[in-house]
């Protein structure tokens, strides 16, 4: 057996989202921060995201994490946070399937019943606390970074001429949210492919107009995130069908669509802090957040979020890459 690189990585899955952890095989990647790693890994190793997310190895829907030294030292590892749609500042359900694999697996010193886990990520420090029983991970609670409502009311032409009106948030990535009676689409996975369309136009039409960027980190720009809600969502509990770029679905809730939609109700005065929110995902999982605090990002109001949910471990595996593989960087289909 030979192989160009071996890559170790230990699978989960959090509510249903995978997250395939890179363990060992890397290497350091380049940075001063785990910002500057990941420009530096988009600008010159991201064939080693698209060979582990893209067919074969990965699927359409596939998201991972690959593990580093942390660039600070109030943090216990570095994440970088990979998918089939791109290297992301910050991913809640990654986290979620990190802090799992780090407990189960002995990397990190294991204290019952809560082990607290700090990780360095391209967005900000996010801390884990892991519930454990038995050595077993039974639940992750996460401190996200400050999350904020960017604007109320927007709207926004498709493609199609029809003109949309959605909010716009942020809680680690951007996030367009809107109720999915907009598009007079019910909410049914049957119409799935109705759905994911109708987001990916929006997407589409907010990118087209400049979208946003972050106003502290101007290489966190553009929206690749849309918030379907269903009928009935209120600020104690919220089903959504969360759209994609370039065109999939999230299975789990999500962590940072958790925290934009957390900050989006609060700014409309219906979430107070403390109260706790039930974000359910297309699939039926979910996840259970609550504001815990206030903060400001760029001089402008901020929330600080908690989300709750639980991954489990499903496989180890080492990944290869022979030299006449005639798909080294994987593909779409």
């Amino acid at each position: 057996m030979r192989s160009k690189l071996v890559l170790h990585a230990v699978d989960s899955h959090t509510e249903g989202m995978p997250t395939r952890v890179i363990t060992g095989g890397v290497g350091v990647i380049p940075g001063a921060t785990m910002a500057q790693r990941r420009t530096h890994f988009l600008e010159h190793m991201d064939e080693l995201r698209t060979l582990l997310m893209y067919e074969p190895r990965g699927h359409a829907s596939m998201s991972g994490a690959i593990l580093q030294p942390p660039t600070r030292p109030d943090a216990d590892y570095g994440v970088l946070f990979i998918e089939v749609s791109g290297c992301l500042p910050m991913c809640g359900h990654g986290t979620i399937g990190v802090a799992t694999v780090l407990v189960e697996t002995g990397m990190v010193e294991v204290v019952e019943p809560v082990t607290t886990i700090r990780l360095d990520t391209p967005a900000g420090l996010v801390v884990a606390e892991v519930a454990v029983e038995g050595g077993a991970a039974t639940a992750v609670t996460l401190r996200n970074v400050p999350s904020f409502a960017v604007g109320l009311d927007r709207k926004s032409t498709l493609s199609d001429g029809r003109t949309v009106t959605y909010d716009l948030a942020y809680g680690g990535n951007f996030y367009a949210i809107l109720p999915l009676d907009q598009f007079g689409i019910p909410f049914a996975r049957e119409r799935k492919d109705e759905i994911l369309a109708a987001g990916l136009s929006l997407m589409a039409a907010i990118n087209a107009e400049g979208g946003p960027v972050h106003p502290e980190d101007p290489s966190i720009h553009g929206v690749h995130h849309v918030y379907l809600a269903a009928p009935g969502s209120d600020a104690h509990r919220s089903r959504h069908a969360m759209a994609i770029h370039p065109g999939w679905f999230d299975r789990s809730p999500c962590g940072t669509g958790t925290s934009a939609r957390m900050a989006q109700l609060h700014a409309r005065g219906e979430l107070p802090l403390g109260q706790d929110f039930v974000n359910e995902s297309f699939i039926g999982t979910e996840f259970t957040g609550r504001l815990v605090g206030t903060a400001e990002v760029g001089g402008a109001a901020a929330v600080l979020p908690e989300i709750t949910g639980r991954a489990w471990v499903t496989g180890t595996a080492q990944y290869l890459l022979d030299p006449t593989d005639p798909f080294p960087a994987g593909f779409l289909l």
